[in-house]
């Protein structure tokens, strides 16, 4: 729930004083472009495509204007979420958990450094495409929250951890996905994304 529009999209409330938050586990990783096999218990299986920062270094309750020494690596990924499970654990109120993190559901792409890409987490342009046509695109600078924040967010709460990964939100564009499909995520003119769905 990092930009704007895609809340609209999704008839989310605003919120602008506390990124949301949730936890994907280490099952849910998908990377070296390996095919997503759709789950059986879910007939919504929609993708979100997300730039992802990756940790560099051990840290607690960071201060925002010290949190960019903490990451050092982007990518493109995608958080799949089964929206059925979703809609049904909002509507009482439930943890997403299950509807987020199942197994498989937070796929990589390929890293590239920062200072490859620039050096400002800001300033990135992403999108997604799907058998060729683009569904997503997305500016960092539309974040509702900055990377840089976030991390001082969830390091008051826990420990990062190096090698760890923050999906930084999606954009406008998300929907179902389909058997066959070919998903490839590019930050700027890079491909670093390139999977299909089975």
């Amino acid at each position: 729930m990092n930009y704007a529009r895609h809340n609209v999209e999704l008839g989310h409330a605003g919120n602008d004083t506390e990124p949301v938050i949730f936890l994907k586990p280490d099952s849910a990783l998908l990377k070296d472009g390996k095919p997503f096999f759709l789950p059986d218990f879910s007939s919504d299986v929609q993708y979100e495509a997300e730039v992802v920062v990756h940790v560099c270094r051990l840290g607690k309750c960071i201060a925002p204007r010290f949190a960019r020494r903490y990451y050092d690596a982007v990518t493109v990924g995608i958080d799949f979420t089964a929206r059925d499970w979703q809609n049904r654990f909002r509507a009482g109120g439930l943890p997403w958990e299950l509807s987020k993190g199942f197994d498989n559901s937070a796929v990589i792409g390929r890293f590239l450094p920062l200072e490859q890409l620039g050096g400002d987490v800001q300033r990135l342009d992403f999108h997604l495409d799907i058998d060729g046509q683009t569904v997503q695109q997305g500016w960092t600078g539309d974040m509702l929250f900055r990377v840089d924040d976030i991390i001082a967010y969830v390091s008051r709460f826990m420990t990062l951890k190096m090698g760890d990964l923050i999906f930084t939100g999606t954009p406008a564009g998300v929907g179902p996905v389909a058997v066959g499909q070919r998903l490839q995520g590019y930050l700027g003119v890079e491909n670093v994304l390139d999977f299909y769905v089975r």
